[in-house]
């Protein structure tokens, strides 16, 4: 090597350490449960927001000459809308320029109040009840689909495919579950269903024995749960040990790939739920995100961490777009572009929606989710 070369390469080598050193240091909030019963989707979003954060960094963008190194801050909202409060103060305190959270919607609605009011914005890619973005703040998003949309598509599901005729329903009183089953019942009486009976229960639950054998007696032909996977795997055990053995369906909550396994083989071929977003596998770079995910975290991803990683990666392009980290300047622009992501193309209509957000019908084969509409 010539020493002009080498001197090329040393002036390239001083010129990255500089630009390392002078960075821009960019904090952005993930929140979720990561404790708990619904650790499990917690813990894959927050998966989903650190991938995208290394490939952010692995290629740093560069906004007012300067690059910028993107770091993490995850909290513990445990699912409980108190604590969900506590950590979008804390997380707002902590100098956030946007957050990617939360997953459960009774969390997510108060604490979008805390983060608007502080002008940060919140893209949640899990959340679904319709109230997120009825609430017309203009700091909040969703990149998933809503209740309205699940809800609906299971309801038609059921009455077209299956041709159920008569359906009961349960719901963990949660405003996920309550809100995914109101629009369950109604489409489904709007489809010529007739709804026998439903029940209350709440996102803690295990014994739905006397639910389900007051239920039996009513002799639907496929129960709707609005509530989430611990719980509706129960629901598939415990109805096959008293031969209700009919289809179980449910919203994205209860969509989770431990979902078959913790039903131990009772809902096979019977389970039945709705998940925003297109199949991971059919996606531009969906298979290798799958690899990378299970190579790097030792276990397979769940529904969640690609919206996760597409929400992270909207906020950056957005920055980059506007020149600028601050979000008076890029929040504008996110409801003004059309987004490149993994989970497909993105745009945001003028209350924070997912335009056109696509919905999958996944049933239990075995212990996995297989795609089937």
């Amino acid at each position: 090597m010539n020493g002009i070369k080498k001197s090329a390469l040393f002036a390239a080598f001083v010129s990255t350490i500089c630009m390392t050193a002078h960075a821009e240091v960019v904090k952005v909030g993930v929140a979720g449960p990561l404790t708990g019963g619904q650790s499990n989707f917690g813990k894959d979003d927050e998966r989903g927001v650190r991938l995208a954060v290394e490939d952010l960094n692995r290629k740093p963008i560069v906004i007012n000459g300067q690059p910028v190194k993107f770091e993490v801050v995850s909290e513990d909202d445990a699912a409980d809308p108190k604590t969900g409060v506590s950590v979008a103060q804390k997380l707002v305190d902590s100098g956030v320029k946007a957050v990617i959270g939360h997953y459960n919607s009774g969390v997510t609605i108060p604490a979008s109040s805390i983060y608007n009011n502080a002008h940060v914005p919140m893209i949640t890619g899990a959340a679904s009840n319709p109230a997120i973005t009825q609430q017309n703040f203009p700091y909040i998003f969703r990149l998933a689909a809503n209740d309205n949309v699940m809800g609906a598509r299971m309801a038609e599901y059921a009455a077209k495919v299956l041709h159920a005729r008569r359906v009961a329903v349960i719901d963990d009183r949660t405003a996920y579950g309550s809100g995914v089953a109101d629009v369950f019942v109604a489409t489904a009486k709007k489809n010529g269903l007739e709804v026998v009976g439903r029940e209350y229960s709440n996102d803690k639950a295990t014994d739905f024995n006397a639910i389900l054998t007051h239920i039996k007696a009513q002799r639907p032909d496929a129960i709707f749960y609005g509530g989430y996977y611990a719980q509706a795997a129960s629901i598939g055990r415990q109805s096959k040990q008293l031969g209700l053995e009919v289809p179980v369906l449910g919203g994205d909550g209860i969509c989770s790939v431990d979902m078959p396994k913790l039903a131990a083989g009772a809902l096979d071929g019977r389970g039945y739920c709705a998940q925003g977003g297109s199949p991971l596998a059919s996606l531009q770079g969906g298979s290798e995100f799958a690899t990378r995910y299970e190579k790097q975290f030792g276990v397979k991803n769940d529904i969640y961490s690609p919206a996760f990683y597409s929400a992270t990666m909207v906020i950056a392009q957005a920055m980059k777009a506007a020149n600028s980290t601050d979000p008076e300047k890029f929040v504008p622009l996110l409801k003004q572009m059309q987004f490149a992501t993994l989970v497909g193309k993105v745009s945001f209509d003028k209350t924070g929606e997912w335009i056109d957000a696509p919905v999958t019908v996944y049933q239990v084969t075995g212990n996995d989710l297989n795609p089937i509409r």
